[in-house]
C-alpha cells in the first residue's frame, strides 16, 4: 500500500520508518490517553485471505489455511519476545530521537501539503460554479441541484510549528552524541541509571496535552490518534488535521499554537536529559 516516493525511501534509508498508530488495539489507552510508548509488530505483505470477521475466521480456518503448524505464530511470538526482553533487561530503554523528529517533520510536511491540495480543489470547483459547468453537462431528464460555492481555503499560519519542529530536530541532532554516549560507552552509578531511565521512559507523555484533542478530551496524544469521524484509521497531528478536514479555520490556527507549544516542551525535556548527562559525575565522585 505504499506510494512510489514512500517506495523509494525505503531504499534509500538505512533504517526503517515505523507506520503511526491508530486505533482497534490494546495499546489505544496506553498510547493516545496515558502517553505510553507503544509499538505494534505484525506480518504484512501478503494477502489477507478474505477470512477477518467472517463465519471463516475460525480457529479451523487458520490451522487448515492460514497459519498451518503455526509457524508465522510462532516467529512472530519470538520477535515480540525479543523485543520485551531487550526493553525489560537493559540498564536504560534504549530510546533514540531522531527517528522521532523526522517522522514529526514528515507529518508537518503532509499537513501542509493537504492544506494546499484542498485550496486547490475548491478553486477549481467554484471556478467551475461560476462558468455554469454543472448546468451545461446536467441531464435534464434528472432532478439536479447545483452545488454552493465554498469559502476559499486561506493560507494558515504554520511558521510557529514550523519553528518549533526546526528546533526540535536540530536539538535532537545536537545531543546524540551525548544520548548514545550514555547508553553504550559511559558507566553509570545505580542512582544515575534510575533517574536517566526515568526521564527516558516519560518522554512519550510529553506529547500529549491534558486538555487533549478539540472535542475528544479523553484522547490526550498530540501527534497520533483515530480519526474522528474515520475509525481505526490514525489522524497525524489531528487536533489540525481534522480542523483542516472541517473546514474550522479558526480551531486549525489556535491548535497550530497549541501543537507548538507541546513541541517547545518535549524538545526542552530531550534538551534535560542531555543536560544530565552532561553533567554526570561517572566516576560517583
Amino acid at each position: 500500500n505504499s506510494s512510489p516516493e514512500d517506495a523509494k525511501e525505503v531504499k534509500s534509508r538505512a533504517d526503517l520508518r515505523l507506520n503511526a498508530l491508530g486505533s482497534g488495539s490494546d495499546y489505544t489507552p496506553f498510547l493516545q490517553h496515558a502517553g505510553v510508548a507503544s509499538l505494534n509488530l505484525g506480518f504484512g505483505g501478503e494477502d489477507g485471505g478474505g477470512s477477518y470477521h467472517s463465519i471463516y475466521d475460525s480457529y479451523d480456518h487458520y490451522t487448515r489455511f492460514g497459519d498451518p503448524g503455526f509457524n508465522y505464530g510462532i516467529a512472530l511470538a519470538q520477535t515480540n519476545g525479543r523485543a520485551v526482553m531487550r526493553l525489560a533487561n537493559g540498564d536504560v530503554l534504549p530510546f533514540e530521537f531522531s527517528g522521532g523528529a523526522d517522522a514529526i517533520a514528515k507529518y508537518l510536511k503532509e499537513v501542509i501539503q493537504a492544506l494546499d491540495d484542498m485550496r486547490k480543489k475548491t478553486d477549481e470547483e467554484n471556478a467551475m460554479i461560476t462558468s455554469k459547468y454543472w448546468e451545461v453537462t446536467a441531464d435534464p431528464k434528472e432532478t439536479f441541484i447545483v452545488p454552493k460555492k465554498r469559502e476559499p481555503v486561506p493560507y494558515l499560519n504554520f511558521s510557529p510549528l514550523q519553528n518549533a519542529v526546526a528546533e526540535l530536530q536540530a536539538t535532537v541532532s545536537e545531543i546524540a552524541p551525548y544520548i548514545n554516549d550514555s547508553l553504550y560507552r559511559k558507566s553509570l552509578t545505580k542512582e544515575q541509571t534510575m533517574t536517566f531511565d526515568a526521564m527516558l521512559m516519560k518522554m512519550e507523555q510529553h506529547l500529549t496535552s491534558k486538555e487533549g484533542l478539540p472535542g475528544r478530551p479523553w484522547y490526550r496524544h498530540q501527534l497520533y490518534a483515530p480519526g474522528k469521524y474515520t475509525g481505526y484509521g490514525v489522524k497525524t497531528l489531528p487536533a489540525i488535521r481534522e480542523a483542516i478536514e472541517l473546514r474550522n479555520w479558526k480551531e486549525a490556527e489556535e491548535q497550530i499554537v497549541v501543537v507548538s507549544d507541546v513541541f517547545k516542551n518535549y524538545t526542552s525535556n530531550i534538551r534535560a536529559i542531555a543536560d544530565f548527562i552532561k553533567n554526570l559525575s561517572v566516576s560517583g565522585k
